[in-house]
């Protein structure tokens, strides 16, 4: 028992490992001028909207009631957590005000979001360990791209790849924290997934369009944004397709 315990916990840390993995590409990303946070935020935006159609896809095949209605919740989290800082002076490192917000929002559904993910991490397991095995790769897959989401709001705010990274698996540590307690509860944690699932889909949805899409279009031609958001998304849903 305490063997298979053990392995969920390692199955479920690999796949938040792999979500800081989303932050190497900006290894590459020195210097950051309005344009280019404002292409960033496009590129975002793309992103995210992309993982929240995959998001609500894959809550559907557990309960599409259940994913519209996680989904809901996320959007009213955003709207909740959009007025609760609103005048407030938010600092996040070195950061303040309007980029420490939005960061803060983000790592904040991208953490409530790993939950439902941790869960499917154990609730795989109850199903074989080779079922599990195909499930981690799956998820630490779909997290590369989350991780690349996260760095690309932080990075051009003046943040470290290091930092990035950190954040970005931080933000998936409750995989491996909820993968266990799933694994032995299945029956109880299982109908719990397209409530997480459409509860990230909404909050990413909302945060594109209340926060990344706006100020890119501040700082940028919005037939560029525009551009720039509906290929990251293309690249998105073609990722989820095929890998």
């Amino acid at each position: 028992m305490w063997t298979s315990v053990a392995l969920v916990f390692v199955y479920g840390s690999i796949t938040a490992l792999a979500t800081g993995l989303g932050a190497i590409p900006f290894a590459f990303l020195r210097e950051v001028s309005p344009r280019t946070l404002a292409l960033a935020n496009a590129v975002a935006s793309g992103l995210m909207l992309g993982a929240s159609f995959g998001l609500m896809s894959e809550g559907a095949h557990y309960g599409t009631l259940e994913t519209l209605v996680g989904g809901a919740i996320g959007a009213a989290f955003i709207l909740l957590g959009e007025w609760l800082l609103k005048d407030r002076e938010v600092e996040f490192g070195q950061l303040k005000g309007a980029g420490a917000k939005r960061i803060l929002l983000i790592l904040g559904v991208m953490t409530l979001h790993s939950f439902s993910e941790g869960v499917a991490v154990g609730v795989a397991f109850g199903g074989g360990e080779k079922l599990a095995a195909l499930i981690t790769i799956a998820i630490a897959v779909h997290n590369i791209p989350e991780g690349l989401a996260i760095s690309a709001v932080m990075r051009p705010q003046g943040s470290s790849v290091a930092s990035c990274a950190g954040w970005s698996i931080f933000s998936s540590l409750p995989q491996p924290l909820m993968a266990v307690p799933a694994f032995i509860f299945v029956d109880t944690f299982r109908p719990l997934l397209p409530y997480g699932l459409g509860f990230a889909a909404g909050a990413m949805v909302l945060m594109v369009f209340l926060e990344l899409l706006p100020e890119a279009y501040e700082n940028e031609k919005p037939r560029l944004v525009a551009l720039w958001a509906a290929l990251a998304l293309g690249a998105m849903v073609l990722f989820q397709q095929y890998l």
